[in-house]
């Protein structure tokens, strides 16, 4: 079981930069609201604590949920999907817009880290220093029989920056020929899409239909869920259709067309499902007996209605996934040096362009994960 008993607090000082201090480059998001919380700055080098690494960023993914994190769209008074929600400079601080309940603006965010060792804390002496490593983003603070967790870059801060400090027992060393971009994209959209797989129990038996199958999460899942041997029914915009199949889905279907229409009712197995909105309880019309829902978000917004009668006359099993449990993150090491997924990167940007990176992220005209590359 991981010890995570050190976790420091918050020091609101700590952006502060005090005489010869040793300075990184970082971005720190200052508070609820738009780009312009974005502030690419001078800050100290953060020092390992007991028990903890410092790692040199060698690059960081994007995800939406940093975004969603500073627009503050987990707070339950948004009821609308993630692109609905304003990137303006008059958003007020919310208190629930955090994954657990407030977010502690100011700090750092970045899920995805790929790094290298450089110093250990006290009592800390792994993995070795210069290794290459990929931090397991979601901690599990109580251990495994708890589903208590903290995620790196939105309880504490994470790898938009040139330097992080982590817990020693959330460090993976890997040993690959993937570039330091391609392990980037791995972290939160594959730990993700695992979590979701292992919880609802899938293997070759199954008939799997993903949504959002061209974003990271969904792209993951298509890969993850042929790796496990299930048929895999994707749905996905028309112009990506092409690229999921060659992911290895067994069925392709355009986004917008009625699903209905396209699959037998009671004919899927397992639902993956990180879009939601209105769609849900048609997704459940399309389930077999016994079959299983996972869900780790809501694009398309968070309120949906579905017919009871679906859920319980089917013995449905619903399944939220935010902890991921613990086998999920040394799986991916394991598949990466094997060779059994393969990364999908879109574009890389200068750490320094991140209002950039996230502005063109939004557009959702991209197949595959954006990463930032700190300055050396």
């Amino acid at each position: 079981m991981p010890d995570l008993t050190y976790l420091r607090p918050f020091d609101p000082e700590r952006f502060n930069v005090r005489g010869d201090q040793p300075t990184m480059k970082a971005v720190v998001t200052a508070g609820n609201g738009g780009y312009e919380k974005l502030d690419y700055c001078d800050v100290p080098i953060p020092v390992p604590g007991p028990g903890e690494v410092l790692l040199r960023v060698l690059a960081a993914g994007v995800n939406n949920t940093e975004i969603n994190t500073r627009i503050g769209w987990y707070s339950s008074s948004v009821q609308g999907g993630t692109e609905q929600l304003s990137e303006t400079n008059d958003e007020p601080h919310i208190d629930d817009g955090g994954w657990n309940e407030s977010t502690p603006f100011p700090f750092i965010q970045g899920t995805d880290c790929c790094g290298e060792v450089v110093a250990w804390g006290q009592d800390t002496r792994a993995p070795d220093i210069g290794k290459r490593v990929l931090v397991r983003a979601c901690m599990r603070v109580n251990g495994f029989d708890s589903l208590d967790n903290l995620w790196m870059a939105s309880d504490f801060d994470g790898a938009f920056a040139q330097y992080v400090t982590v817990p020693a027992s959330e460090v993976f060393e890997i040993q690959s020929n993937w570039s330091d971009v391609e392990l980037a994209t791995i972290p939160c959209a594959y730990g993700t899409a695992e979590n979701m797989l292992h919880r609802a129990g899938v293997n070759s038996a199954d008939r799997l239909l993903v949504t959002g199958a061209s974003g990271g999460v969904g792209s993951a899942v298509v890969q993850l869920a042929k790796r496990r041997g299930a048929y895999v029914i994707a749905v996905a915009g028309e112009s990506k259709l092409d690229a999921v199949r060659g992911l290895g889905a067994d069925q392709v279907i355009a986004r917008g067309l009625d699903l209905s229409t396209e699959i037998q009712d009671s004919s899927v197995d397992v639902v993956i499902d990180n879009v939601a909105g209105e769609q849900v309880g048609t997704l459940l019309k399309l389930m077999a007996r016994g079959g299983r829902y996972a869900s780790s978000g809501a694009i398309a917004g968070p309120i949906t209605t579905i017919d009871m009668r679906d859920f319980y006359l089917k013995d449905l099993t619903l399944i939220g996934c935010t902890a991921w449990d613990e086998p999920i993150f040394s799986n991916l090491v394991d598949y990466i040096e094997k060779g059994e997924i393969r990364p999908l990167v879109a574009k890389t940007f200068e750490l320094k362009d991140i209002a950039t990176a996230q502005q063109e992220f939004l557009k959702k005209t991209h197949f595959g994960n954006f990463v930032l590359v700190p300055p050396p």
